[in-house]
């Protein structure tokens, strides 16, 4: 395997989470020093340790990316330590109750969108303010196919969040490829993480509704997603530039 981010520093946030953790360790079996932001402190070091048994390089950092201090301080975190950040996943989001949208609580609605949207503005901030003074790079943030086809339903927030993910990295990826700084998006679908169930919905009968429903015939594997992220963090989608790639088997084709 070609390591395509040797020296590179590389910051994932909502690193615990399914898809980024696998995401994390694909980016350290490929040479980069990997960063894991979240709020988790137990789980971060239990990402880290299974990076760092496995060979590889990895560090962490607690941060609350909806907290415009705290983002602020885990992009000069990872820089004062590792002297530098090159690649950033943005991929901390988290599902909310789920709720017709006349019942959802206010309180709900603010969580999603501040986690999910704001965390993401306040994250690309910082990263691309270093980026652009020290040579550029690259950031891939983590969408949903249910911003762009909504079906399931009680996730309005969801999926407004999400839709929102995509229209914001497509601005910030126009006005900031001048500097240097590659902006995408990966927009998975259901894929093999807790978020891909209903409320009391067992494996098998999450697999049957996705057979029923996705040309596919099944769910996405984390790693399929992470697969994507690296080739859009890489040097092989260097004329790559505000794209959404959507990983979920046809369901939105």
């Amino acid at each position: 395997m070609v390591a395509r981010f040797d020296g590179k520093v590389v910051l994932v946030t909502g690193g615990a989470g399914g898809i980024a953790r696998v995401t994390a360790a694909a980016f350290a079996r490929e040479g980069a020093l990997v960063v894991v932001s979240g709020r988790n402190a137990d789980a971060l070091t239990e990402v880290v340790r299974e990076i760092t048994d496995a060979g590889g390089r990895a560090d962490h950092v607690v941060a609350d990316v909806s907290d415009p201090e705290s983002a602020a301080r885990m992009v000069a975190t990872v820089v004062q330590r590792h002297g530098g950040l090159h690649v950033a996943c943005n991929a901390a989001g988290i599902l909310g109750e789920a709720a017709p949208l006349a019942d959802v609580a206010v309180e709900t609605w603010s969580q999603v969108l501040a986690v999910n949207l704001t965390g993401v503005f306040l994250s690309m901030k910082h990263e691309i303010a270093h980026m652009r003074e020290h040579g550029g790079g690259a950031v891939v943030n983590i969408g949903s196919n249910i911003g762009i086809q909504q079906r399931r339903p009680g996730v309005a927030a969801y999926a407004a969040s999400k839709a929102g993910v995509s229209v914001l990295s497509r601005a910030a990826a126009r006005e900031h490829i001048a500097d240097g700084v590659r902006i995408n998006v990966v927009s998975p679908g259901g894929t093999d993480t807790s978020m891909s169930y209903l409320p009391g919905e067992d494996r098998a009968a999450r697999d049957a509704r996705f057979a029923a429903s996705v040309p596919s015939g099944r769910v996405s594997t984390p790693d399929e997603v992470a697969a994507a992220v690296l080739w859009l963090a890489s040097d092989d989608s260097a004329h790559v530039i505000g794209h959404e790639l959507v990983i979920d088997g046809g369901a939105t084709a």
